[in-house]
């Protein structure tokens, strides 16, 4: 029982609340074909078997990935396609995008591996294989044997992987044998005149396709495949690259055609194009949206295929809560002097219990915030955006100046909703501040009206305030959602009396696939 620990004890986030009854879910269908299940729903919004498969999950539930971890174990290093915006390194520390690993695993390897990582993560609740190739190339070999063995070793971690779609079709069967009931496949067009740009090349049939004919076998494919999922109950989110100039007006045809064959979620990441990386967008210029480009295209997607935006773009071999990256706790090395003992998933369960408590007392509050709001100043203030600085737990509980990333809130009268993230350098190393350090971050969230901390010093309090951006730290350690909304209550009444002026218009820097924040 030694790893067995409490919310308060691995966040700061001081009592639980009362355990309450769990609100019964509405009885309606399994899959997703509207836009009323997703990403940041709750069990009321939801079929009580997809709420079952999504609560603990931080990739299909917003709300999820405040609470839990996940492992991805690189064992599919083969590709079957090229994509401009990719290059696979398999030996690579100090990068975090997909496709990229410090070291590649054996389905033995990566049993061991996530043993150790389950005894000592209780928060661990997915084992997903995400590269640094495709899941699905070399027909599967590697990924079905890791899960085969995982199944019977710890059957209480869900099962997922990752895929462009090109084999999936062949490889579904396998899939549902499997209990493998999560499925991301990443679909950037359904236009192959738009997936030329995008895919050089794809190996299909012991062939090597390319131009339209690569585009449209792919998208062939694509579609097949997710329809395959969908119809077996399998529930698939589908990643795809914003592009500017290539895809991105696109994506809302991506959108209304993964909806219509039932896909639960929709994740529209930002593209990662840096010419060390090496890839052909990267070397070529091609530029990544800024973070209001991405949103407007996020937001006209809104009512189609509900929509993911918290996705950190992970790395291959990522271990822990979304947005921090442990693996360097538990290389091979490591893991060896470790002395793995039997597999015990009692800690697991006790904190899935704790956090179960938690939820539950939370929706009420969230609703009575929000009711608040309405009643006090009605719907003729626009939202805002703020930034929270927090190390999970739905909590701001993080000192700005060791702020790895901020979490990114739209705030307004219909309550506060999670839409995105942004990476940033920490600012404070060693007890003192770096200025150039500090212009990145104010670049990352000029788009914010305000910053929530748990803590700020002085002279970053007062560049943030000269650039426009309220510093707020009264709100430490308390609900990330029902202080936003308290928040806005009074940012509202004093825009009233024009005591605070709008940000209406400005716009961030989404800085991708930065060094990895990984523990010593």
């Amino acid at each position: 029982m030694s790893n067995v620990v409490s919310l308060d004890s691995i966040f700061g986030l001081g009592q639980l609340a009362p355990p309450e009854t769990m609100p019964t879910a509405p009885e309606g269908a399994s899959g997703c074909s509207s836009s009323s299940c997703g990403s940041s729903d709750g069990p009321a919004d939801m079929d009580p078997a997809v709420w079952e498969k999504v609560k603990n999950h931080p990739c299909y539930s917003e709300e999820a990935h405040h609470y839990f971890a996940r492992m991805h174990v690189a064992v599919a290093p083969a590709c079957n396609i090229q994509c401009n915006y990719c290059n696979r390194k398999y030996d690579c520390s100090n990068e975090s995008r997909p496709g990229v690993v410090s070291e590649k695993l054996t389905p033995d390897q990566a049993l061991k591996k996530i043993l150790a990582v389950a005894q000592e993560i209780p928060q661990l609740s997915v084992i997903g294989i995400a590269g640094p190739g495709d899941s699905l190339a070399a027909a599967g070999k590697n990924t079905f044997a890791t899960f085969e063995m995982l199944q019977k070793k710890a059957p209480d971690l869900k099962l997922c992987l990752s895929t462009n779609g090109l084999a999936l079709p062949e490889q579904v069967d396998t899939i549902a044998q499997y209990n493998i009931d999560h499925v991301t496949i990443t679909i950037n067009m359904v236009d192959p005149e738009v997936g030329a740009q995008i895919y050089p090349w794809i190996f299909y049939k012991h062939k090597r396709w390319t131009g339209l004919d690569a585009a449209k076998i792919l998208h062939e494919q694509q579609m097949l495949g997710l329809e395959m999922l969908t119809s077996r109950g399998i529930l698939v989110k589908v990643n795809s690259v914003m592009i500017p100039g290539v895809n991105d007006e696109h994506l809302l045809e991506v959108n209304k055609a993964v909806k219509s064959r039932g896909a639960f979620l929709h994740n529209i990441m930002p593209l990662i194009s840096d010419p060390a990386h090496g890839t052909y967008f990267g070397l070529n210029g091609q530029r990544g949206p800024t973070a209001q480009e991405l949103k407007v295209v996020q937001d006209a997607c809104e009512g189609g295929a509900k929509l993911m935006r918290h996705c950190r773009q992970c790395r291959a071999d990522a271990v822990g809560l979304l947005g921090e990256d442990r693996g360097d706790e538990f290389t091979a090395d490591k893991i060896e002097a470790m002395g793995i003992a039997d597999y015990d998933d009692e800690a697991r369960r006790t904190y899935r219990e704790h956090v179960e408590a938690e939820r539950a007392g939370r929706n009420a509050s969230k609703a009575a915030a929000q009711a608040d709001v309405q009643e006090s100043i009605g719907f003729a203030v626009d939202p805002i955006l703020i930034a929270v600085a927090t190390k999970g737990g739905e909590r701001i509980n993080e000192h700005f100046g060791h702020a790895k990333e901020f979490q990114i809130y739209e705030v307004g009268p219909n309550g506060a909703k999670f839409v995105g993230h942004r990476r940033v350098d920490q600012y404070c190393e060693g007890g003192s501040g770096d200025v150039d350090t500090l212009d990145g971050v104010l670049a990352a969230i000029n788009d914010c009206t305000a910053v929530f901390v748990a803590k700020i010093g002085g002279c970053p309090s007062k560049s943030l305030a000269d650039a426009g951006i309220e510093p707020v730290d009264r709100f430490a350690f308390d609900y990330i959602e029902e202080s936003a909304l308290a928040y806005f209550k009074d940012y509202a009444e004093r825009l009233g009396q024009g005591v605070v002026q709008s940000r209406a218009g400005q716009d961030a820097v989404i800085r991708t696939g930065a060094l990895t924040a990984r523990r010593a």
